[in-house]
């Protein structure tokens, strides 16, 4: 990781002030597995808190704990909604739990695939789209070179950083991201920790 943190220094001096800023790289990895992508489903247009909340609900509901595709599928839409869940987001886990079951989403051939065909390997799934998959490259297969356009904080981080006077749009963050390259896993990091709270998967 000494690696990225010197490239990045040295290709970008905002970058190298937010590290400095920052310090330590700390990113906290999931598991690339079924269960993290209903926890990611969970946590949409949720604060952590509030998604924690319903996650510890769900999976006091599942057998040991364990969030499984027949696990879930198990409970009643009705159960689920109980624990929280919307009846949007009861849909999308079935819907995950179910392509699971089938062989749709095979979880342990992802790590074999490129970073855009595991993006179009997830998101045929109902209420994944490409941030998900974006979060799930860079947190459970740990793939060091994502940027996360779509991102609201990485947005806020940049026109924050960059002093720009709006929002920035995919097209401005493709070209800073040029200098970040092969790290922009890393960067993306240090934005979000850049505005006191990383993203979580």
């Amino acid at each position: 990781m000494r690696k990225a943190i010197v490239h990045l220094k040295k290709a970008d001096p905002v970058m190298r002030a937010i590290i400095e800023r920052v310090g330590a790289y700390k990113i906290e990895h999931s598991e690339p597995g079924f269960g993290t992508l209903v926890r990611s489903i969970v946590n949409q247009q949720l604060s952590g808190k509030a998604a924690a909340v319903i996650l510890g609900r769900l999976v006091a509901m599942l057998p040991d704990g364990k969030v499984t595709p027949d696990a879930i599928l198990k409970l009643t839409p009705a159960r689920m909604r109980k624990a929280g869940l919307s009846k949007q987001k009861t849909a999308y886990i079935r819907d995950l739990a179910r392509r699971t079951n089938k062989g749709h989403i095979k979880f342990e051939t992802l790590v074999d695939l490129t970073d855009v065909e595991v993006i179009e390997h997830l998101t045929q799934v109902k209420g994944i789209g490409v941030w998900t998959a974006h979060m799930f490259l860079i947190f459970a297969l740990r793939r060091p070179d994502i940027l996360a356009t779509g991102d609201l904080g990485v947005r806020v981080a940049i026109r924050k950083a960059y002093q720009l006077e709006e929002l920035p749009v995919p097209k401005q963050i493709e070209e800073l991201a040029a200098a970040w390259r092969p790290y922009s896993s890393v960067a993306m990091w240090y934005l979000w920790r850049s505005l006191d709270g990383a993203a979580q998967l």
